[in-house]
């Protein structure tokens, strides 16, 4: 998948090409072998992926489709991740995604068949259990029931009942769950639920258009609110305290779908188990800081915390974009407008190879690439004006230097990002705009330059003093 920079600021047709350097891009292509475990009669899908010494069975609770979550990329990374210290198995209960549709959906103990039936396909004796939202209870339920099956047992988000109830005030009030009820009821599959499990994202239409098929793909409307009902009678608190699988409890404080205390309440209740409370509000462990999540999932059954990573180096952005670009693909028309624009991207990825830069985007005519030094970027943006000159294009350029914020799959972020766009957005035809810092840094290089003066840059605090590549 490509990934996203930020703006490049105006283009010719008054649109501003917005490309989000904040989500990282994603190179998964290939998702995972589904292949189907028999329970009985009845068939469940799973999926095997990973490695690592000790087994982890994820259970995502009411949404579940193994294939289609693969296709969302923070969910994809979390999977990865997890699958990087273990050999991963998740699955689509009975009724839900890729499994045989079931007329009335099971109750936990056959669930709990189907879930051994997988275990036995993957070859798996001992396997962690990692329980999410709603799974949470049939996690608890198979570690008490199958402790020699059960090698440890995360839960995150979860509850030991989600109803409230004498002695327990945490969990949902009686209009509340009819209210839910409703809204599965009716509009099921429209991305309804986004604003309680996932309000970062809300207003994302990508990630809604994404979560609302999620919702189709795992149930219809009648299997999720019978999933829901059945749910709704769960209460396992009884046998909390028999559970003697080593247990880590998983809760972000803020979580606006989740009462703290219900984590609180299951950590007090099963022996020996280690709570930890997160900073965040959504509900999806995949959104937010899923990486303080996996840092402690890892730990807990690895013994073994990642080192942090080295996130923010120093480097240097160029953007470019080319003139006139719409007024050019309406006066030669599709077929040849993309041979040129084909021809145009031939020579950048020339230029950035010559002068060790990296191409981080590409989003229609415009590039974004980082170098380790800003003189080779700008002698690469010289270059790039001075082959596409006699093929009738001309870009412009900005460059700056500052620390940038490396995200996952080779994607960039920070504010150094948006002011190297905020820069390009500046500069005129085959004109290369750079920063003051790129100026100063460039000191003894025999690049000379012109004084543009200071600019206010759209987004950026602040005046900020341009100057213009004279050019040789």
């Amino acid at each position: 998948m490509v990934g996203r920079s930020p703006s490049t600021g105006k283009r010719d047709d008054g649109q501003e090409p917005i490309v989000d350097v904040d989500r990282g891009r994603h190179n998964r292509t290939v998702i995972p072998d589904t292949r189907y475990a028999k329970s009985g009669a009845v068939h469940i899908a799973y999926q095997v992926v990973g490695e690592g010494p000790i087994d982890l069975v994820l259970i995502t609770g009411l949404f579940s489709h193994i294939e289609h979550q693969w296709e969302e990329p923070s969910f994809a990374r979390f999977l990865e991740r997890l699958a990087s210290f273990s050999r991963l198995i998740v699955f689509d209960a009975l009724g839900a995604g890729l499994s045989d549709r079931a007329p009335e959906l099971p109750p936990m103990e056959e669930q709990m068949d189907d879930v051994l039936a997988v275990l036995d396909a993957t070859g798996s004796t001992s396997a962690a259990f990692f329980g999410m939202s709603q799974a949470g209870p049939m996690a608890i339920l198979f570690a008490a029931s199958h402790p020699e099956r059960t090698r440890a047992l995360v839960l995150y988000g979860s509850y030991a009942r989600p109803r409230a109830a004498d002695g327990y005030p945490w969990g949902r009030s009686a209009e509340w769950m009819d209210d839910y009820g409703r809204l599965i009821d009716n509009a099921w599959g429209t991305g309804m639920f986004l604003s309680q499990v996932a309000p970062t994202r809300a207003a994302d239409n990508a990630f809604r258009q994404w979560w609302s098929r999620y919702e189709r793909l795992s149930y219809g409307p009648g299997n999720a609110l019978a999933y829901f009902r059945m749910n709704a009678q769960i209460d396992v608190r009884p046998i909390l305290p028999t559970i003697r699988t080593p247990t880590l409890v998983l809760q972000r404080r803020d979580d606006v779908y989740r009462d703290a205390g219900q984590a609180r309440y299951l950590a007090d209740q099963i022996p020996g188990a280690k709570l930890v409370e997160l900073s965040g509000v959504d509900h999806l462990p995949y959104l937010g800081d899923s990486g303080a999540v996996l840092d402690e999932v890892q730990e807990f059954l690895t013994g073994v915390r990642p080192p942090p990573e080295h996130d923010r180096v120093l480097a240097t952005v160029l953007f470019t974009d080319i003139v006139q670009s719409t007024e050019r693909a309406g006066t030669l028309g599709d077929h040849a407008w993309m041979e040129l624009l084909e021809r145009h991207h031939a020579v950048v990825r020339r230029e950035l190879v010559r002068y060790r830069g990296r191409e981080i985007d590409t989003a229609g005519d415009g590039f974004l690439a980082t170098f380790d030094g800003p003189a080779r970027a700008v002698r690469c943006a010289e270059a790039i004006i001075g082959e596409l000159r006699p093929i009738g294009l001309e870009i412009r350029a900005g460059v700056h230097t500052g620390e940038i914020e490396l995200m996952d799959a080779d994607g960039v972020g920070g504010i150094a990002v948006h002011i190297g766009a905020r820069v390009a957005a500046q500069a005129g035809p085959s004109e290369i705009l750079v920063s003051g810092t790129v100026k100063d840094l460039v000191a003894g290089s025999g690049i000379d330059f012109v004084d543009r003066g200071t600019h206010q840059l759209k987004g950026v605090a602040g005046e900020w003093r341009l100057f213009s590549v004279r050019s040789g």
